[in-house]
């Protein structure tokens, strides 16, 4: 296929769901990953009358196999994934004092280690010039104690794309964390249409000037 090809994951109704509009608008095709089968769908139809080819899967990106299977698929597909833009976080309102280990670990294998999973399963499809994006947030920095485990979701997501970002480069493929440095909102600058701006903008940074971590501040 020609057109090149972005995977969703965590795809739903907020920014991930404006990343892949905004990628379609771009001419990229697209694939979707998410959990609630009605949002996929609306987001198909959405996808495809702005001319993108579009495929989805609905699952758990927790689950290894699931996951890993639902990206060969749609790499073997394509030929191809050019972006991968992985949005999945947990919100789970409890303090350090109440969140469990259980807890804090179960929402750490969504928010970080779905990374790993997706874009290890990917990487046979991503040659020189291919990107990873995150969605980032301010959480990693200035955590709320009443959603405890957000904020070390969000600093374990960024030191991984840190990570990955070194150890693609040599290939020519780039990893970057868009830091979401306010709240989402439906108007002004932080709507998710504006930070999927952020994310498409930091994408398309050129080499030379390529940074790991870009913080969006509206």
């Amino acid at each position: 296929m020609s057109k090149p090809v972005i995977v969703v994951v965590g795809a739903g109704p907020g920014v991930s769901g404006s990343v892949a509009r905004r990628f379609a608008d771009e001419g990229h095709d697209v694939a979707l990953l998410g959990q609630d089968q009605q949002v996929l769908d609306q987001l198909t139809t959405d996808l495809g009358a702005r001319g993108a080819a579009v495929g989805h899967a609905c699952l758990d990106v927790t689950d290894e196999e699931a996951a890993r299977d639902a990206v060969r698929r749609f790499g073997e597909h394509t030929g191809r994934i050019d972006v991968l833009h992985f949005n999945p976080s947990a919100f789970r309102e409890k303090d350090p004092l109440s969140l469990t280990v259980a807890e804090l670990l179960a929402d750490v294998a969504l928010g970080v280690g779905a990374l790993l999973t997706t874009v290890q399963a990917a990487r046979p499809f991503m040659s020189a010039g291919a990107r990873i994006s995150v969605t980032g947030s301010m959480a990693a920095d200035q955590p709320w104690e009443r959603a405890a485990s957000l904020g070390v979701q969000k600093a374990g997501v960024r030191n991984l794309v840190h990570s990955l970002d070194k150890t693609l480069a040599p290939d020519g493929i780039r990893a970057v964390s868009v830091t979401v440095r306010g709240s989402l909102a439906r108007q002004g600058a932080f709507t998710p249409d504006r930070v999927a701006d952020a994310i498409w903008d930091a994408v398309r940074t050129p080499e030379d000037e390529w940074r790991s971590e870009v913080p969006y501040d509206g």
